[in-house]
């Protein structure tokens, strides 16, 4: 029978072993992402002010920046699971690090290592999930394993939450522990796929990758493209609800309505959306975000809410499963690490400085900035499908530098 016909049950009966661990595994650990939803509450507790807790996530925010691209290499280097072990071990020290750093500085040193220890495994993660999935079912593998993570984001906080009403240190030990249990599964249940011709090269191998391979470069541009789009829902969507006269209340139900069409909706939508070419679909998926998040140009009503919060979340069930498999696709094998590492990184460097050009430009013109969302949408999917090219200057200067 054809792979890309077969129900939903029947492709989730072929993925190995390996993979349903590693959605354990991934669930387990962002389950237990307890510290980083509740560090602003924790150092205002302290007696720091708001903008010294952004400076915290800040640096937070740029580890994971160092994370993508060094947890790519050292999946290549020294293999997938020994990098996804060496996150979580490293990740639990700094945890219980950082609950013992008390002076502002060492609050931003331990942060960033938080950030850059904690987000080593995913490249790793990802790299692995394509060793271990043939072609064929990686688009059902990378909407699992995006709904285990999603999962594991939806019920963490709650856990935290009454965590922290007992002590904010059980956050700390309660994430240093979920940690060393999926570092422990994956030390003893994870295959040692490892690579033996792996280029240590660095960085300087991934600014060749960009170079000659025109097709990452496109899934690259697109992605950050709609990267800053998409992480408006996390900060200029919360203030556009409530100038529209509703209370934050709506907002958390907004967010929540997202998490759970994605939960239960993706993976069935994979077993259509994986028929057709990957790059049609992933347009697709990023021009209905764009209209998603250009529909706030419209009067506000609840309905039109959750008209905005269902088009933009089908945009993401359609192309994040899609590109996160493209990429695998695209990868060689012993550069696995480095492409998933790439494409990570794109979105931190999104998810970094999303929020604040859109708060800007929010605090400019609301018009500006959703006009500009749609825009982008559609930028990224004449992109990704080749419908916007580069001049032919521009093509004769790139191929005298891939000579």
């Amino acid at each position: 029978m054809n792979p890309t016909t077969n129900s939903l049950r029947e492709n989730l009966r072929a993925l190995p072993r390996g993979a349903w661990i590693l959605f354990l595994g991934t669930f387990l650990n962002k389950f237990g992402t307890f510290v980083l939803p509740f560090l602003a509450i924790y150092m205002t507790g302290l007696g720091y002010t708001a903008s010294q807790a952004g400076l915290a996530i800040g640096a937070y925010g740029v580890g994971t920046l160092g994370a993508s691209l060094l947890g790519g290499y050292l999946a290549d280097l020294i293999g997938r699971r020994k990098t996804i072990v060496l996150s979580m071990f490293s990740v639990a020290i700094t945890m219980l690090c950082l609950s013992q750093a008390h002076s502002l500085p060492l609050i931003i040193v331990w942060s960033g290592l938080a950030g850059l220890t904690g987000e080593l495994y995913r490249p790793a993660s990802s790299a692995l999930l394509a060793d271990l999935v043939p072609e064929g079912q990686r688009v059902t593998a990378f909407a699992a394993y995006r709904m285990f993570l999603n999962a594991g984001w939806a019920f963490g906080p709650t856990t935290a939450g009454l965590l922290a009403k007992s002590s904010f240190l059980w956050l700390f030990i309660g994430d240093a522990a979920t940690s060393i249990l999926f570092g422990l599964v994956a030390w003893a249940a994870l295959p040692a796929h490892t690579n033996s011709h792996s280029d240590k090269q660095g960085l300087r191998e991934t600014w060749r990758v960009l170079k000659t391979d025109h097709r990452f470069r496109r899934v690259l541009l697109s992605s950050l493209a709609i990267g800053l789009v998409f992480v408006q829902v996390f900060s200029t969507m919360s203030l556009q609800i409530t100038h529209s006269g509703f209370s934050p209340s709506v907002y958390g139900l907004i967010i929540s309505l997202n998490g759970v069409l994605v939960v239960l909706g993706e993976l069935p939508l994979t077993t259509v959306t994986r028929r057709f070419e990957p790059r049609k679909m992933m347009a697709l998926g990023y021009l209905l975000i764009g209209a998603g998040f250009a529909s706030n140009l419209l009067a506000r009503s609840l309905p039109l809410l959750v008209l905005t919060v269902v088009l933009f979340t089908l945009g993401e069930m359609i192309s994040l499963p899609l590109s996160g498999a493209y990429v695998a696709d695209l990868a060689p094998a012993h550069q696995r690490g480095l492409y998933m590492g790439a494409y990570g990184l794109v979105w931190a460097v999104a998810f970094i400085a999303g929020p604040s050009v859109g708060l800007a430009l929010f605090s400019q013109s609301p018009t500006l900035l959703w006009s500009l969302c749609g825009g982008l949408g559609l930028l990224a999917a004449a992109n990704i499908t080749g419908l916007l090219s580069p001049p032919p200057m521009l093509k004769r200067v790139a191929r005298l530098a891939e000579s």
